[in-house]
């Protein structure tokens, strides 16, 4: 009886344990509090949003620099092709 007694009281310390790591009080006490919950949300959108931009604007800028290489090859079809989506991009902006 005394050992399954130490093994409970064991268990229970690590579940306690594991519950502070998970810092389930914490996310309560956030979902409990609207105001702080919509910062914290806001913030996260913004920082996606921002990271969305800066990633496209980025790939977009690689993508071009790809295609003004692609049409110094002069390769026959391609490069036209090429040559005037680029035309076209930098007219534009």
């Amino acid at each position: 009886m005394k050992d399954s007694l130490e093994k409970l009281q064991q268990k229970t310390e690590e579940l306690v344990t594991r519950m502070e790591n998970l810092r389930l009080a914490e996310y309560v006490d956030m979902l409990n509090d609207p105001k702080r919950l919509w910062r914290i949300n806001f913030m996260a959108g913004l920082a996606r949003g921002l990271g969305t931009a800066v990633g496209f604007t980025i790939l977009g800028a690689l993508v071009l620099y790809l295609l003004q290489r692609l049409v110094l090859l002069n390769l026959p079809v391609i490069g036209d092709f090429i040559a005037d989506l680029v035309r076209l991009v930098l007219e534009r902006y």
